[in-house]
């Protein structure tokens, strides 16, 4: 048997804007330490084999941040604390049911476009 392919991707954004910016960041003093959290967490429960934590640059979320992506299935979680972390690991990766009063509003995260169409839209 080959090693496994992991059934979750969760993609963290660590983008942090320098000091003084006006546009927030997922990464600041106070959310620093939120993937080594994700990953931690993931070790101690003996799922990082099979949920693969990636950091990852701006997801363009910045004003609901901190924000991570979890595939398969396109969930953008928001605002995100450890609390939060903790509960998604066991509710969505672990139980399977998304932790819907996490996942960021309709308005911030749409339906996905395709590339064509998005040049179509831009007049390309």
């Amino acid at each position: 048997m080959g090693v496994p392919q992991p059934a979750f991707y969760i993609f963290k954004c660590e983008q942090s804007s320098p000091p003084g910016m006006p546009k927030p960041s997922c990464v600041n003093p106070q959310t620093q330490d939120l993937f080594q959290h994700l990953a931690g967490t993931l070790m101690q429960k003996g799922i990082i084999a099979t949920v693969q934590p990636v950091r990852t640059a701006c997801l363009n979320r910045c004003n609901a941040g901190p924000v991570m992506l979890v595939e398969p299935g396109h969930f953008m979680y928001y605002g995100l604390t450890k609390d939060k972390i903790d509960r998604i690991i066991d509710e969505h990766i672990i139980g399977g049911t998304p932790v819907a009063e996490y996942i960021i509003p309709d308005e911030l995260w749409d339906a996905p476009i395709s590339p064509e169409a998005m040049q179509q839209q831009m007049g390309r």
